[in-house]
């Protein structure tokens, strides 16, 4: 028996200023540090939030305002998650280390499946997330495709 999949019928438009996520492991927070140092005018033309210490060291060392949730492995990344869901996160740049071991990965899966599943953007490593930032797309108005949670509901019922 095959899966039901939502329909990719509905459409979401994300704003010209994007609520961004901005997420790192240990090993890597340095690196973000320095990714957001590069992109700290782009940065501040949007609306921040990251987790933890991410949050706090980048507005701290970079004077970005940056909303601070949860650290990731005390629900930081359920709550990106659920802002995902409610259509209220349009990017996401989560700098993760390949090489640390987590003892929070279902909760990192679960985040990039929620990701991948409302179609929002996400750049796992400084390299894919400068492209990102290099395109137009950044500071413009974009629709999306989103699955048709009323519809998926209904054939569900």
């Amino acid at each position: 028996m095959s899966e039901q999949r939502p329909k990719r019928q509905a459409r979401r438009t994300l704003p010209a200023r994007k609520r961004i996520a901005l997420v790192a492991h240990d090993g890597k927070k340095d690196e973000m540090l320095d990714w957001a140092n590069r992109w700290r005018d782009e940065l501040s033309r949007h609306q921040l939030l990251g987790t933890g210490t991410t949050a706090r060291r980048i507005s701290k060392e970079l004077g970005l305002e940056v909303e601070g949730l949860m650290s990731g492995p005390l629900g930081g990344d359920q709550q990106i998650g659920a802002r995902i869901a409610e259509g209220n996160l349009d990017l996401l740049i989560f700098l993760w280390d390949p090489f640390a071991p987590m003892p929070h990965d279902p909760d990192v899966k679960a985040l990039l499946r929620l990701a991948a599943l409302w179609n929002v953007p996400v750049a796992c490593n400084a390299a894919s997330a400068d492209f990102m930032f290099n395109s137009s797309l950044i500071s413009q108005v974009v629709e999306v495709a989103v699955p048709d949670a009323n519809d998926w509901i209904s054939t569900r019922a």
